[in-house]
């Protein structure tokens, strides 16, 4: 039998008693692939087109990445897809330029949307199916809060 690879992360999962000789590559390789799952950046350039990120069986893939910062010029709205099946969480900071929407979209299902002015850093996770914003609000990025208590607010100009 064969060896198989992972769903979400595409590792390859060995059968007891292939690759012998090879297993140690093979596992090392696994283990920089959970690397760049874990901690991994990457600055990926956008035009207007859309874009589709990769996750490549037991290969350094740009969709593997924990963090991934969106830059380029955009000039019409534009969707960076994930393949549908995948579940991961993302940190993505939109460092585009150019009034139009980012998405983010998990290929079928429903998006994250950054506004035309919203160039703010979101934690997304995607289920499978649909990628979806955590609602995580950070100090610098645009929030509406509804329903919410504050504390003592203090508000600065």
């Amino acid at each position: 039998m064969a060896s198989s690879y992972s769903t979400d992360l595409k590792l390859e999962l060995m059968v007891t008693g292939e690759n012998s000789g090879t297993w140690g590559d093979k596992t090392n390789t696994n283990l920089n692939l959970l690397q760049q799952s874990i901690v991994g950046y990457q600055s990926i350039a956008l035009t207007s087109t859309n874009t589709t990120l990769a996750m490549t069986d037991a290969t350094i893939s740009d969709a593997r990445n924990a963090v991934i910062k969106f830059t380029g010029t955009i000039a019409a709205n534009t969707t960076v897809f994930v393949a549908s099946g995948i579940e991961k969480t993302y940190i993505i900071e939109n460092g585009t330029t150019g009034a139009f929407t980012l998405a983010l979209n998990q290929v079928g299902g429903a998006s994250v949307i950054w506004a035309t002015t919203d160039k703010s850093v979101k934690q997304i996770y995607l289920n499978g199916t649909d990628a979806v914003d955590t609602g995580l609000v950070s100090a610098t990025g645009v929030a509406t809060l509804t329903n919410k208590t504050f504390t003592a607010p203090k508000y600065a100009d």
